[in-house]
């Protein structure tokens, strides 16, 4: 404070100092002395002056200022320079007209113009800031939406799995493939792993990943990004919150842990339960009897798409193809089950009950 103080003194001083040299100069002072008497008088009340004031100009409302930038919110700032920066712009256009103004209107116009607008912008941006914050959410949003529609991370199951392939070549899937690098290292553990059953898998989802860059139609990234987590589903999961970027996977459990975390997720399985063909009661279909059902007689193949189909006297057709009548179709937790009978053979009456003669 007091070095504050003694500078305000220094530079009021010598302002007073040619203040009053600027006096002499428009008015008649005699004699000399009197002169030298007016300009140290005048030096001296300056100083006093510079010496009693300068902190109220230079200390108190630094700290206000501070203080202020402080107690204000994100918004607040935000609000009040992008509202400042909106007005010293409009100040910076007419800027060229204002100095075109005769004598002192040209020369100090704009900068008064400038001060004006800018200082009204800031206190318009700041009393907006909510308007404001809300606009610039929106347009990231909107951002990460694009980014979203463009991109997909993969999984290790879904590489390993290998539909990903086939429904990228049918186009339904298009934008940019992302591959995180720990991904590929999980890829390649699998690859050099000593159970043979890991290792198969490993080399598969590299292959199907070489197939899809070589001639997809897509292009496939891999991402040096490596966030924290324990796990590569943890780091999958963060990185596509960060980067606003839906995972495609047919992990159940990776699957919910996304969704809980507010990322979209595009899972495999759901897509081929959508696209799976529509079976109704009555319809004919040929399906390949592999073995056995649970009750006598029966039995039981598959449709392509995994559908379990049990066939009612069907087990003399085990190891052939038959024309199976869809009977009923039932819906439980682990998918469809379909009954059917031999074409054109009617359903097996159920035997009445034996009722003994006291009941």
């Amino acid at each position: 404070m007091a070095l504050i103080r003694l500078l305000g003194a220094v530079l009021g001083f010598f302002f007073g100092f040619f203040l009053g040299a600027a006096l002499l100069q428009v008015t008649e002072v005699r004699p000399v002395s009197n002169q030298v008497l007016v300009v140290i008088l005048l030096a001296i009340l300056c100083a006093i002056l510079g010496w009693l004031g300068s902190p109220y100009v230079t200390v108190y409302p630094a700290r206000r200022i501070v203080r202020g930038i402080h107690e204000a919110s994100g918004g607040d700032l935000l609000g009040g320079a992008f509202g400042a920066g909106i007005g010293l712009g409009l100040a910076l256009l007419l800027s060229v007209p204002l100095a075109l103004l005769p004598q002192d209107l040209g020369r100090y116009g704009p900068f008064v113009v400038a001060v004006f607008l800018g200082a009204i912008g800031a206190a318009a941006g700041t009393m907006k800031r909510h308007e404001l914050v809300m606009f610039i959410r929106e347009l990231r949003a909107g951002r990460r939406e694009r980014a979203a529609g463009d991109r997909l991370l993969l999984d290790t199951s879904v590489i390993i799995d290998g539909r990903i392939a086939d429904i990228v070549k049918s186009g339904f899937v298009r934008g940019t493939l992302l591959v995180p690098r720990f991904i590929l290292d999980e890829l390649q553990y699998f690859a050099d792993s000593s159970d043979g059953m890991r290792r198969e898998r490993g080399r598969r989802g590299l292959e199907i990943l070489q197939k899809m860059q070589q001639g997809s139609g897509v292009e496939v990234e891999l991402s040096d990004a490596d966030p924290p987590g324990a796990g590569a589903d943890a780091k999958l999961v963060s990185l596509a919150r960060t980067l606003g970027v839906p995972i495609m996977t047919n992990d159940y459990g990776l699957n919910r842990v996304a969704e809980l975390q507010g990322v979209r997720v595009l899972n495999v399985n759901d897509l081929a339960k959508a696209v799976r063909p529509v079976v109704l009661p009555g319809e004919e279909i040929t399906v390949r009897i592999g073995h056995e059902g649970k009750e006598h007689g029966q039995g039981v193949g598959y449709l392509e798409d995994g559908t379990m189909i049990v066939v009612e006297a069907g087990a003399r057709f085990i190891g052939t193809e038959a024309s199976v009548q869809v009977m009923r179709v039932l819906q439980t937790v682990g998918g469809r089950m379909i009954f059917a009978q031999p074409k054109g053979e009617p359903a097996e009456p159920r035997r009445p009950r034996a009722v003994s003669p006291g009941g």
